[in-house]
């Protein structure tokens, strides 16, 4: 191991215990996750070494800047474990960002389907679960803040982005 690596998986560390566990993230197999997919690989180049801090990211993709930024990983993680995936389960993300989040909801879910308004985001997506070896998720370019049919009932609806309200389409689709 380098010692660059080995620092990537101390901040990773710290990371997990010191921001993550204190937030009453106790579920051992989602704080196992976070060690396996790694956040770093999707956070935008400029910002990599910014990867376990506790603040949202930019989601500035080269010289696209969307105003869309990635949650703190407290965040994340605590939404992970409210959200108890299955690996049965059926998901829908709405706001898929960087990717980071459809990542870690396909290791613990059958297949999701992720919707993403900005192509610039979705290409950059893409790329990262591309190159992270996730085949268990559909990229779907598309405005899903009032709900985005599928054709069949899904089991987790996950909004990643901002709403107002909690459009009734998505809880018919439960």
């Amino acid at each position: 191991m380098t010692a660059s690596h080995l620092d990537i998986e101390r901040a990773r560390f710290n990371m997990i215990e010191q921001q993550i566990r204190p937030w009453e993230v106790l579920d051992q197999t989602v704080l196992d996750l976070l060690s396996v997919v790694k956040r770093e690989d999707f956070v935008p180049p400029a910002y990599r070494n910014l990867a376990f801090i506790d603040m949202e990211i930019p989601l500035h993709v080269g010289e696209f800047k969307s105003g869309e930024t990635m949650l703190p990983p407290r965040v994340e993680a605590r939404a992970l474990q409210e959200l108890a995936v299955r690996n049965d389960d059926l998901v829908l993300e709405i706001g898929t960002g960087s990717g980071y989040m459809a990542a870690l909801l396909a290791h613990r879910a059958r297949h999701v389907t992720t919707v993403e308004i900005v192509p610039e985001l979705l290409a950059f997506a893409e790329d990262n679960l591309h190159r992270a070896h996730i085949a268990n998720v559909k990229l779907v370019q598309g405005d899903g803040a009032q709900g985005f049919p599928l054709g069949h009932e899904l089991d987790v609806i996950v909004l990643s982005g901002a709403v107002p309200f909690v459009p009734d389409a998505f809880l018919k689709q439960l």
